[in-house]
């Protein structure tokens, strides 16, 4: 699997994810509803955006040492 499908699988599964959340918080409206959003999910969605940001990099990395074994 490429970097960049794995990106593109990870970015999708977050969005579905945040989705889902939405979808849920209609029904979850309570002081635990809201820790939980704070404690998982925040950190999970910025961790996610790091991991991204990771992942372009070494994309770029990568094509560099191809491009340099060629």
């Amino acid at each position: 699997m490429s970097a960049a499908t794995s990106k593109g699988r990870l970015t999708g599964v977050t969005k579905q994810l945040a989705l889902q959340w939405a979808e849920t918080k209609n029904y979850w409206r309570d002081e635990k509803s809201r820790e939980f959003e704070l404690q998982y999910l925040q950190e999970l969605f910025l961790d996610v955006d790091r991991a991204v940001a990771v992942i372009d990099k070494l994309d770029e990395l990568l094509k560099k040492v191809r491009s340099d074994c060629e």
